[in-house]
């Protein structure tokens, strides 16, 4: 069984919560055009109100009696809001037709948010539906997770954490770390963004990306904004772009400089 809430916003105003509370607000039908807004429309209009309607789809008053049904939809929405029941069948067929039609009508309406959060200035209602938010809670529990399972096999090689350190922040020297530093440092960033340290962690240009970054640190390579240049030639409009530059074949003999160049600047 699936179930939302149709909430509205809670406005502050002068009058006393206690009035507040016991106050019932509409959600009222709108127009768009000359047509009042349908929650839904066609063949499924005619299968959901074939039944609610005085007549069927195939009588010459149906576009009559369906316009004037949703010129005068209208849900009563209490302080705590209205649950509705919007379970379906596998074919589609809705369990409560009334629930479901009320919220495919609040889904359209220009007044009702999807979410508290995606609410703006001409929203007076908004749907929660704790599906979603349960959803949403476990996408960033496994990030978590996934992100902490990286983090013990990077902090297993010195190396590695090196070069995810070099990524994760340009405010971080690791040639000037102790391995327990690095260690600190690196979940610290990881626990402040679990999704970038896992997406770095797990890049496959890892390695000649940090050695970008170490070229930069060392003054071979420049980055002016997001430019990477060597000498006085952009060799890459983003980070992106440079990697592509490098792992081309044909700029074999510029990555062989850089490195040397980089063993100098090192020594």
């Amino acid at each position: 069984m699936k179930k939302v809430t149709l909430r509205r916003k809670e406005l502050l105003g002068h009058l006393p919560k206690e009035v507040r509370v016991t106050a019932k607000t509409k959600l009222g039908s709108v127009y768009v055009g000359r047509q009042p807004l349908r929650g839904v429309e066609g063949e499924e209009e005619k299968r959901l109100l074939d039944g609610i309607l005085d007549v069927g789809p195939t009588h010459s008053d149906w576009p009559k009696q369906s316009k004037l049904f949703w010129a005068e939809m209208s849900v009563t929405v209490p302080f705590e809001g209205i649950t509705l029941d919007v379970t379906t069948s596998e074919d589609g067929s809705p369990h409560n037709i009334e629930d479901y039609l009320k919220y495919k009508f609040a889904l359209k309406h220009p007044h009702v948010a999807l979410s508290k959060e995606d609410m703006v200035s001409n929203n007076r209602f908004y749907i929660y539906d704790s599906n979603k938010d349960l959803i949403k809670k476990n996408i960033k529990i496994q990030l978590r997770k996934n992100a902490d399972k990286e983090f013990i096999k990077v902090s297993a090689d010195e190396k590695k954490m090196t070069r995810v350190l070099r990524l994760m922040s340009q405010h971080v020297n690791p040639d000037r770390l102790t391995r327990m530093q690095k260690e600190n440092t690196l979940y610290e960033l990881k626990e402040k963004s679990p999704k970038r340290f896992y997406k770095i962690s797990t890049d496959v240009n890892l390695e000649l990306k940090a050695e970008v970054e170490e070229l930069v640190t060392f003054g071979v390579l420049r980055r002016i904004g997001n430019q990477v240049v060597f000498l006085d030639e952009v060799i890459g409009e983003t980070m992106e772009d440079t990697i592509v530059y490098l792992k081309n074949k044909k700029n074999s003999g510029t990555l062989t400089i850089l490195r040397a160049k980089l063993k100098e600047a090192i020594i």
